[in-house]
């Protein structure tokens, strides 16, 4: 086990990009674009799903010229701490010893994702996703939230919409129960979500604009009037 570790604190200095074998690989994979990297998974359920994403993305972007194996390395080296610490050891003596070998990183993070999540995991986005409301953000930062939350959650189809329905502000869903064409799917309650908030809050923004007009220019004798001084910003 002192071998791969030793390979993986080798990795993660190429990852810092120091030194001229860094320089070089960094731009076998794309060095010269951003792209954060995981924080460390403890082994908490809730968080697997954004660490193997996270992951995922880096590895695609990253380290698309590297090895399965130091892919999977490089993916131990943020697992750390609690439960994690037991199991990610347990791995690195299995890829030492021969005993297991994974075809594909994605394979490794399958593996990953079926250790720490499974049902709990689903408990938690559906719980989670039951409490969400969109309250004062906009349609899109609502959607967005509600997307991430569904992932794993198990809801579906018809129960799905339903909690969607049941997060959105009240005047949006009644706009959207009353309209003459039914909304078939989830994407489809999105999309007309997203829309009738923007016309809703643009409708809102041209009232106050003129309702700041008229308080600003109209009905003031003139005596009282100042052109002089800058008008308020509406």
């Amino acid at each position: 086990m002192a071998a791969i570790q030793a390979q993986i604190q080798a990795l993660l200095a190429a990852q810092g990009g120091a030194g001229v074998g860094g320089e070089a690989r960094g731009s076998n994979m794309g060095s010269h674009m951003e792209v954060a990297k995981p924080a460390i998974f403890k082994g908490e359920a809730a968080n697997v799903g954004g660490f193997i994403t996270a992951c995922r993305l880096y590895l695609r972007m990253k380290m698309r010229g590297t090895s399965v194996k130091e892919q999977v390395q490089w993916v131990l080296s943020y697992v750390q701490g609690g439960s994690a610490d037991v199991w990610k050891e347990n791995v690195m003596e299995e890829l030492e010893s021969g005993e297991v070998e994974y075809e594909s990183a994605e394979e490794f993070l399958t593996s990953l994702k079926k250790e720490f999540g499974g049902g709990e995991e689903e408990s938690i986005k559906a719980a989670e996703l039951r409490k969400l409301e969109q309250g004062g953000r906009t349609m899109e930062e609502f959607v967005q939230e509600f997307k991430r939350a569904a992932r794993g959650s198990g809801y579906e189809r018809r129960p799905l919409i339903e909690e969607f329905k049941r997060g959105m502000n009240g005047g949006i869903r009644r706009k959207l129960m009353e309209a003459e064409n039914p909304l078939a799917s989830i994407e489809q309650w999105y999309r007309r979500a997203m829309a009738l908030d923007r016309n809703w809050r643009e409708s809102r923004k041209k009232e106050e604009r003129m309702r700041g007009k008229k308080e600003g220019g109209g009905g003031a004798p003139k005596q009282e009037q100042r052109p002089s001084l800058p008008q308020p910003l509406v």
